[in-house]
């Protein structure tokens, strides 16, 4: 059996990772979707997450509960280890991933990908002011970090989202389709 891959999909905030990802699962449930670990408050919507407070966190990533992990905007995550048993089975796996973090990925994943969705300036803020999470200073930090480079030597698949949804997963779903046969 082929491995799975692990499709790392990485993209400023508020270039709409989520609802790309739900979108690419509705459409090809055999994409499975990452629930990742975050020391956010859960009642602050966007993914479907396991909200944990910072020293769960720091429990859990201690005693290696984490295929990888990672702290960005006062924040930390984790991409549990059960993943790791879905990409043995052959299954491929989608995960909101940070940029900074997909060295470590490539490492821990035999087979990793990278699914980087981009947005025009305009679009991200936005999207950011709309989904109401972050102060206007938050927002101009994010927006400062949205043209951040990937790191060298990775395999990754480029993906506009500043038309319509319906049509992003279009086309992403035909990037990675191709790929998983």
């Amino acid at each position: 059996m082929t491995q799975g891959r692990l499709i790392a999909v990485v993209g400023p905030s508020g270039v709409g990772k989520d609802s790309v990802m739900q979108g690419i699962h509705d459409r090809a449930p055999n994409f499975h979707l990452v629930r990742r670990v975050i020391t956010r408050a859960p009642e602050l919507g966007g993914e479907d997450y396991d909200a944990v407070s910072v020293a769960e966190f720091e429990q859990m990533a201690q005693s290696g509960a984490f295929a990888v992990h990672w702290g960005a905007h006062g924040l930390y995550y984790g991409i549990p280890n059960s993943v790791l048993s879905l990409l043995e089975a052959g299954t491929d796996c989608l995960a909101n991933f940070s940029r900074k973090a997909l060295t470590r990925g490539a490492d821990v994943f035999p087979r990793f990908s990278v699914l980087h969705i981009t947005a025009q300036p305009e679009t991200l803020a936005a999207r950011l002011a709309g989904r109401g999470r972050e102060t206007e200073e938050e927002i101009a930090k994010r927006l400062a970090q949205a043209n951040k480079p990937l790191p060298d030597g990775l395999d990754v698949l480029d993906l506009a989202n500043d038309g319509p949804l319906d049509q992003t997963i279009t086309r992403a779903v035909a990037l990675l389709q191709p790929a998983s046969v």
